[in-house]
């Protein structure tokens, strides 16, 4: 499917999505971040594809954030800007989410592939947030997240000096997984991808749901009984004997309890 600002195809079990706004620096519009987000949601819903990967077009930027124009105009409630539609629907997604960083990764782009499950970087790779450089930040998933990856010590180091960082610096602290030749990003993300794919779906479902249930809160947990066990326990011997002994009016079997 193509989109005004975003390209996505399909090759085999794995999804690409593109940042396609090359000459502006992949940067996120309103109408980018919503579009980003119905591609998620559309990837959720259909069984085809394991893994996403999310890249920028070209070979400069992977993205360097948001524009603040045209922003307010689009928010539902004072503050809310649609990047954050992006990065729920990131967790939400069941499925692993490999960032392939081809550029810059700046502000809310390095937030973006923070909120990636795995992420892969070309050698020329830069990492950097630059929020109070700027006149803006981001005190949610973008500091919560980051502490995770790299401990809070570094996160505030990250935020609060706003240092430029290479790929093999941002490996070294933990940011990103792995840095690879530029020539070779989409090879050894593809191989990266295919290889995630082979897992158990469901396994990787429940993983990544434990992962990110913590930050969730309530609709965390009730992400992880409601979307991995509760689907486990609807087919169990016991669920089914309940639910015909319900519907006929009479006692349950105990002994098909806890089977």
């Amino acid at each position: 499917m193509s989109h005004e600002t975003i390209l996505y195809r399909e090759d085999g079990p794995v999804g690409w999505l593109t940042l396609n706004r090359p000459h502006d620096g992949n940067m996120f519009t309103p109408a980018m971040c919503h579009e980003i987000r119905d591609c998620i949601d559309d990837v959720r819903r259909e069984t085809r594809t394991r893994v996403l990967v999310i890249t920028g077009a070209g070979d400069r930027f992977f993205c360097i954030g948001g524009r603040k124009e045209g922003m307010e105009d689009s928010t539902l409630y004072a503050g809310m800007l649609p990047t954050l539609d992006i990065y729920e629907s990131i967790e939400r997604l069941q499925k692993p989410v490999i960032a392939s960083v081809n550029g810059y990764a700046v502000g809310g782009g390095q937030v973006l592939q923070v909120m990636c499950d795995l992420t892969i970087a070309k050698e020329s790779a830069v990492f950097r947030q630059v929020g109070p450089m700027m006149g803006s930040f981001d005190a949610g998933y973008g500091t919560w997240y980051l502490e995770d990856l790299v401990g809070k010590k570094k996160a505030k180091e990250l935020w609060f000096t706003n240092p430029r960082l290479t790929a093999r610096e941002a490996l070294a602290i933990g940011l990103i997984n792995k840095v690879v030749a530029d020539d070779k990003l989409e090879e050894e993300t593809r191989k990266m991808a295919l290889e995630v794919s082979e897992r158990g779906a469901f396994a990787l479902a429940a993983l990544k749901a434990a992962f990110t249930a913590r930050h969730g809160g309530v609709s965390g947990l009730a992400r992880v009984s409601h979307d991995l066990l509760l689907r486990l326990y609807l087919d169990s011997e016991e669920s089914q004997e309940l639910g015909k002994a319900f519907g006929e009016k009479r006692k349950p079997d105990p002994e098909k309890f806890g089977r």
